[in-house]
């Protein structure tokens, strides 16, 4: 008998960092954000929202996301929606070309405020009530910061 290789796929490990100031809170994601990880991203959501303080904007900066799955942009939406609810702002800054590919065939990023960075997506929404639930900011939606 020949000795059989055991092929593990390597994922980047997930975490979550965040960041408060007084324009808004931002959650810096890193690594792969699927099945198995996103429950991190749940908990971070509900410490840093389910307090009923304000928030200001929130942010999710996606410059070092290397992965996302439905499950990841299942998250992102349950955020969004918790942030429409308590009239609040959600953006996504540094988006990854495939990500914003994806954001486009699914037409999320009509939902979805999308900025080039963290800065500029705290910048632009320092807590516009109603700005994501009333389609407000439509430039930043279609991600023309971008310039795709």
């Amino acid at each position: 008998m020949g000795v059989t290789e055991n092929h593990v796929e390597e994922t980047e490990v997930f975490a979550v960092d965040v960041r408060r100031d007084t324009r808004g809170v931002v959650f810096t994601l890193r690594g792969d954000l699927d099945f198995h990880s996103v429950v991190q991203l749940y908990e971070a959501g509900e410490e840093e929202l389910g307090t009923g303080r304000e928030t200001g904007a929130v942010v999710v900066d996606c410059a070092h996301l290397t992965y996302c799955d439905s499950t990841g942009i299942s998250a992102l939406l349950k955020l969004y929606h918790q942030m429409s609810a308590q009239d609040g702002v959600l953006c996504l800054a540094s988006v990854t070309d495939n990500l914003n590919r994806l954001f486009e065939l699914t037409g999320l990023n009509q939902v979805f405020c999308l900025h080039t960075d963290a800065e500029e997506a705290l910048n632009a929404h320092r807590h516009v009530p109603g700005a994501v639930a009333s389609g407000a900011d439509s430039a930043a939606r279609t991600g023309t910061e971008h310039g795709r």
